[in-house]
């Protein structure tokens, strides 16, 4: 397809499964994430593999300083942008509002929504210089209803669903696509992030159902890429066979042994 995709928090999760299926359809990729030594190899693969350009961008998409200088400092080639994927994302703490950390309300919010603003406003200027574009915003089945001890997590995802149609509505005149993909639970470092690093609690999240991959997130992200330059889907929602919505779940009995 020889297009230029942009994706941010590419070292993990939806992000690097993303990656390597655009790169796999013969995509060049700017890749953006904070561990330096995961986006190089991670870049160095995908060259290696699939034959296509990457440009490894290693800044945290909180600090607008950082996001804007290399995003402006990229060579003229590399501005075409065709799709810009908003992926970096995280969830941290799962407290009663009551109980809730201010640094794990800050790193959400700085991060889930300040980091997409940073990252699309610096992008935004290169899509409606060409009068065409396609951004994609990762929200979430959180974005759609609360749930408990969701709070803030949700409160974020809720504004990404808000700021994907305020951006649909805004970049209309412009011919810029805007999608908005809301994925329920998959089986990523989502929960072991959230639990800080405690693994045995993150393991029993997708216990007694199958979740979905990030390899089926990423299947999604690239299909409505896929459509012709008239169509664009604008919201969609996607859970595996076992999540209802943010509530509901059918779960099998775990086996003591």
């Amino acid at each position: 397809m020889d297009k230029i995709i942009f994706i941010t928090g590419a070292t993990s999760g939806f992000g690097k499964a993303a990656a390597k299926l655009f790169a796999q359809n013969g995509n060049h990729l700017i890749l953006t994430g904070r561990r330096k030594d995961r986006l190089d190899r991670l870049a160095n693969k995908l060259i290696d593999k699939y034959s296509v350009r990457v440009m490894p961008l290693c800044f945290d998409v909180q600090d607008y300083k950082a996001t804007t200088d290399t995003i402006q400092s990229l060579p003229e080639n590399w501005k075409k942008i065709d799709v810009l994927i908003n992926n970096a994302g995280l969830a941290s703490g799962l407290n009663k509002i009551q109980d809730g950390d201010i640094d794990d309300w800050n790193k959400m919010i700085d991060t889930n929504i300040k980091g997409l603003l940073h990252v699309s406003k610096a992008v935004i200027p290169f899509l409606i210089k060409r009068k065409k574009g396609h951004i994609i915003n990762i929200g979430s089945t959180a974005g759609k209803e609360a749930y408990l001890n969701g709070n803030v997590y949700c409160a974020t995802k809720h504004a990404v669903d808000a700021i994907s149609k305020s951006m649909r509505i805004d970049l209309l005149e412009h011919g810029i696509k805007v999608t908005q993909i809301c994925p329920g639970a998959a089986e990523t470092e989502f929960s072991l992030v959230r639990l800080h690093g405690d693994k045995e609690k993150a393991k029993t999240v997708y216990q007694g159902y199958q979740p979905m991959s990030a390899e089926d997130v990423a299947q999604v992200i690239y299909y409505t890429t896929t459509l012709p330059s008239h169509l664009c889907i604008n919201d969609l929602v996607m859970t595996s066979l076992a999540q209802a919505n943010s509530f509901y779940y059918h779960k099998k009995p775990i086996k003591k042994r």
